[in-house]
């Protein structure tokens, strides 16, 4: 970890936005660590465990904030907050800086996770449901635009060989489904989205334009 700076000026802003677009309280975390103790990814996140992480927002140590690994590396599995004694859901923190990132344009660190993340919220908000077909198909399309952007045809070619594997042993396992299955009171859901965004403070993710 590189050296510890406080920026006064961007620290209170930052605090206070992140604590109220995840609806976590930032300050009252005294950094006991027992959540990265338990942290399934702590140990490929170049030190960047969700106790760190609050304790950078803290700091307004904001290009740090939204350039670190655990942002996209996090599982969303919610062992921090199940181990904070004072009930901190970092993962809903992670959350909020993956909008955060998106919305200023920062490139994400890992690409296929971003692309993953986003294709796996919009395929679930159309329906209500995740199509595994739409999702991968959204996932896929993504992948090979980035790769044709850099001009690198064997990645294209690599990525749909593993993928062709994947695809055919969840089929196998009974994992793949090609129908297209939607819930009751989509009006409901979809205000349920909107709403969030609303209190976000912007559009919700899956919503947004492409990357």
């Amino acid at each position: 970890m590189s050296e510890v700076e406080y920026k006064r000026e961007q620290a209170a802003s930052l605090a206070e936005e992140v604590s109220a677009r995840s609806g976590q309280n930032l300050y009252a975390c005294y950094q006991c660590r027992r959540c990265a103790s338990g942290c399934p990814v702590g140990e490929e996140t170049s030190g960047v465990t969700p106790d760190r992480l609050i304790r950078m927002i803290v700091l307004g140590q904001v290009e740090e904030t939204l350039n670190n690994p655990l942002i996209w590396k996090c599982v969303s599995c919610f062992t921090c907050g199940t181990r904070c004694p004072n009930d901190i859901m970092t993962a809903r923190v992670v959350d909020t800086l993956k909008k955060m990132a998106k919305r200023a344009h920062i490139p994400p660190l890992y690409p296929k996770v971003a692309a993953f993340h986003e294709s796996f919220l919009a395929s679930a908000e159309r329906a209500g449901r995740l199509n595994e077909l739409g999702f991968m198909g959204r996932y896929e399309w993504k992948n090979t635009l980035r790769s044709l952007a850099g001009l690198k045809p064997m990645e294209i070619f690599e990525e749909q060989k593993n993928q062709a594997g994947f695809g055919l042993k969840m089929l196998f396992k009974g994992r793949m489904h090609f129908g297209l299955e939607k819930i009751r009171g989509k009006k409901e859901f979809r205000r349920l989205i909107e709403k969030s965004g609303e209190r976000a403070g912007g559009i919700p993710e899956s919503s947004s334009s492409e990357e």
